[in-house]
């Protein structure tokens, strides 16, 4: 505890903690409504790096899970009009049986093929959503009655504190033997297996977690949203979004993943008056970004050496 609390991560995140629960005191609803989206990709981003950043597997697709999560809590929610713990419950679920469902053949595959897999899987649940428009709402969206609060302060607390305890929960887990054996097999599966760690096992228990945090992040943003549409949610360029994200704020670091996609959200609004040239000029950032600092936005906060 003590090496803890000696930490500068441990202070950055205190210090952010501590000015985002203030915010709302001061800041406008638009800005307020602006970070809640911003924190729940931000939930995104940190399951993501999990995969990529310790096991080592680049997961193409983070919207796949995310749109399970989503769709099944709107669907429930909208045609059943079951209560919406229930649907956030079922939509989380509906995400992990996806994740393993998905993982359980994909993993058995190396190289690029793993990654290549996952992004088939967004492209086919783009058609199905397509196909099946009377249940889904097709390419206009569904809509989604119920909401889990009216109040935009509540909301905001709600996606702050869910991205609180999933940092907390992540980070943890990277630091515990299982993030140990996850990282030995993300820098060198074989020699992992040759330990006797078994390295299917951690990795489908790796996308598990990954799917959890991400259907249940899904779940939560469709209610504060109203509506869960393909481009909004599952298209191609939302996961390159959280990919960015958690690359940009810092590999293998779980935090920075917060600080990476809160910047892309507050600067993709601040360039809008730019139009269809924003995304270009957010990108060039990113990138330029990346580039002189490949330890992401975090790692130039932290000290040399230090462990995020």
């Amino acid at each position: 505890m003590g090496k803890l609390v000696r930490s500068r991560l441990f202070w950055i995140a205190a210090v952010f903690l501590v000015v985002a629960s203030l915010l709302p005191l001061g800041a406008g609803l638009y800005v307020l409504g602006l970070l809640t989206i911003a924190y729940y990709f931000g939930v995104f981003s940190m399951a993501w790096d999990l995969l990529f950043g310790y096991a080592g597997e680049v997961n193409f697709g983070p919207t796949f899970l995310i749109g399970l999560g989503a769709y099944t809590a709107g669907i429930l929610d909208s045609r059943w009009h079951l209560p919406v713990g229930w649907c956030v419950v079922a939509g989380t679920c509906a995400a992990v049986l996806g994740g393993v469902a998905l993982a359980l053949p994909a993993l058995r595959l190396r190289g690029p093929y793993f990654g290549l897999t996952t992004l088939v899987a967004v492209l086919l649940m783009q058609s199905l959503i397509v196909v099946f428009a009377d249940l889904t709402g097709g390419e206009i969206g569904l809509t989604v009655p119920d909401v889990i609060a009216v109040d935009p302060r509540v909301n905001y607390y709600i996606a702050l504190g869910f991205m609180t305890i999933t940092g907390i929960v992540l980070w943890a887990l990277v630091r515990s033997p299982i993030g140990l054996i996850l990282e030995a097999i993300g820098q060198d599966p074989v020699d992992a297996a040759a330990l006797g760690f078994n390295v299917a096992k951690h990795k489908v228990a790796a996308f598990c977690v990954s799917a959890l945090f991400s259907g249940l992040g899904g779940a939560l943003l469709v209610f504060y949203m109203g509506t869960a549409s393909v481009g909004s949610l599952i298209d191609v360029s939302v996961g390159v979004q959280i990919i960015i994200g958690a690359v940009l704020g810092g590999r293998r670091t779980i935090l920075g993943s917060v600080f990476g996609a809160i910047f892309l959200i507050a600067a993709g609004e601040a360039l809008r008056p730019l139009g269809t040239l924003s995304t270009f000029v957010v990108s060039l950032i990113a990138l330029v970004v990346i580039m002189v600092a490949p330890s992401g936005l975090l790692g130039v906060l932290l000290r040399k050496g230090e462990r995020a």
